[in-house]
Formats: C-alpha cells, structure tokens, sequence
C-alpha cells in the first residue's frame, strides 16, 4: 500500500463495500485470519467497550495487526433497533505496514455484519454435517439474514427454519429468507443439523436439551459481558471460541456457565486441535479484531487500493 495524505485519503462508503465483498472469499479470508491469529502472528488486544452513560449503548475501539494493520471504531446502540439507524455503526481506518501511513477509511457496518457471518460460516464448513436436513436462523434482525446468506455459501440448508421472539418481525425475516417461520423456539431448533442464534437476548433462548446430538451451533448475539443466548445445557458441548482471552472476557455464554472452552477455531482450521467426531458443537462468537482488519484488508484490495 502506498502513502495518501490526509486531504486525499480514501473514504469507502458501504455501496462501494457491498460492491466487492463477496461471500465466498471473504469466509476464505476470515478462516485465514483465524489460523494466523491462533498461530500467534497477530498482535490484538481484547476489545475495550465502553458503556454510554445514559444510553443502552457501547462504544468499542478494536486495533489489530497481521497481514495488515486497521483498527475499527465501533458503536452498539440497542436502542436503535427499529428506528431506521444501525445499532451496530463503525468506522476503520487502514494503514500502511510497513511505514504507519493512513491509506484508506472504510465504513465498517457492513463489514461487521459479513465478516460475523463469515466467521460462523467458515466454522460450519469444518464442523457441520455436510448436508444438513434442517438449518435453524434464531432472531430477525441483520446478523439473522446474514447468516442465511453466508451459510448457503458453505452448505445446501435443506429446510430452513426461523424463530424469533417477535413474531411479525420473525415472519418478515422469513419470508425475506425463504424460510419457514416456527413460532416455538423448542420446535424450531428439534432435529436441526445447523443453528444460528442471532439474538439480542440477555437471558438463554437456546436450551441444551433441545439439540440434536452432533450439531453445530454458532451463537454470536452480545449484549454486554453477562448477556447469554444459551443455557448451561447447550455450553456443556464441544465450546469452540475465536480466541481464548475475548471469549473469558466477553463472552457471556462462556462466563455465565463456567463452560471449558476446548479450542480456538484457528487451531481447529489449522488441525491442531481435533473435534471429536459426533460433537455437538457451540461456536461462541464475540466478534475479534483481526476478522475486521482482514475483511478491510480484502475490500481495500478489491477496490484497488493494495
């Protein structure tokens, strides 16, 4: 990458991001990302959030370096929900490696929409039943279609199913994803080979003894660090994190049930830690850094600013 000044840096508005980033190759990039950052290549901190005094609201700074050097500032506004303003809004700020100089700025909500989903995603291609008979999507809002899209990327979804706790907003996930809206939660989750918990939830929406043996469940809703989408049932699994330090730290699904975290999905991606064929699994997702910087990393290159 190449020095642009302050006055003439590149700012990538999220049209221009939608018009490059492609499923496929980002979930490519994200498992990348992912085995370099278990293999220790990856200076990141844990994420530092912020409480809005006043506001059901974070503010959230996430710096990494690997392949490239990007931090992304973020907010999560719950209370926008339904207003028409993003609860999740973000900006990232690329820069030169080799000599720190700032070389684009990027809008970064739809870059955290995808590359939530494209972590999820790349994890069911390893861990998932290759043809699953029912997929389960929990919630309605933008991570629920998102990961109706990126799974389909990795996986024929068989029958596809949609719970949320909204039933008119539930129904319009559906119809928009092709899916079939169950109303009980229990009934929608029996006998899928996929679920996908996208929920604001703060309490477990997700029970332990409703999972099929041997499925895959990739959780990622995050309502502060004592939020859970599921029980302690459901974190008795195989427990599979994207990076040990965010997951005791952030994750409340991990925290509130005092589950063993058994791997990061790098070392699974990169096969130094094997799952146990048959496991049920639970990919407890807090959204990492360095899947940011790769994702940004991607849409630069594609926009022609490598």
């Amino acid at each position: 990458m190449t020095r642009a000044g302050l006055e003439t840096l590149p700012f990538y508005n999220e049209a221009a991001i939608a018009g490059v980033l492609e499923w496929p190759a980002l979930i490519d990039t994200i498992e990348r990302a992912m085995i370099s950052f278990s293999a220790g290549d990856v200076v990141q901190p844990v994420r530092q959030m912020l409480p809005v005094p006043g506001q059901d609201a974070f503010m959230g700074a996430m710096p990494a370096i690997g392949e490239a050097m990007a931090v992304k500032v973020v907010t999560l506004y719950h209370g926008n929900a339904g207003t028409g303003i993003p609860t999740h809004q973000a900006t990232i700020l690329v820069f030169d490696k080799d000599n720190g100089s700032p070389v684009a700025v990027l809008d970064g909500r739809l870059i955290t929409e995808m590359r939530t989903a494209a972590g999820s995603a790349a994890a069911a291609r390893k861990l998932s039943v290759p043809s699953p008979e029912a997929v389960t999507i929990m919630g309605s809002g933008v991570q629920a279609r998102a990961h109706a899209n990126a799974l389909a990327a990795v996986r024929p979804l068989g029958e596809l199913r949609l719970w949320a706790r909204t039933e008119t907003a539930g129904r319009a996930a559906a119809e928009e994803i092709g899916a079939v809206f169950v109303a009980d939660a229990e009934a929608a989750v029996r006998d899928a080979d996929i679920v996908a918990c996208t929920t604001s939830a703060t309490e477990p929406v997700l029970m332990g003894d409703w999972l099929k043996p041997g499925a895959f469940v990739a959780s990622v809703g995050w309502n502060g660090r004592d939020g859970r989408e599921l029980d302690d049932a459901a974190m008795a699994n195989t427990v599979v994190v994207e990076s040990y330090d965010a997951a005791r730290d952030q994750a409340g699904n991990v925290r509130g049930s005092g589950c063993d975290i058994f791997a990061e999905i790098g070392e699974v991606f990169a096969g130094t830690k094997t799952v146990p064929d048959g496991a049920t699994v639970v990919y407890d997702s807090v959204g990492i850094a360095i899947e940011d910087v790769a994702a940004a990393r991607l849409a630069c290159d594609l926009l022609g600013r490598s």
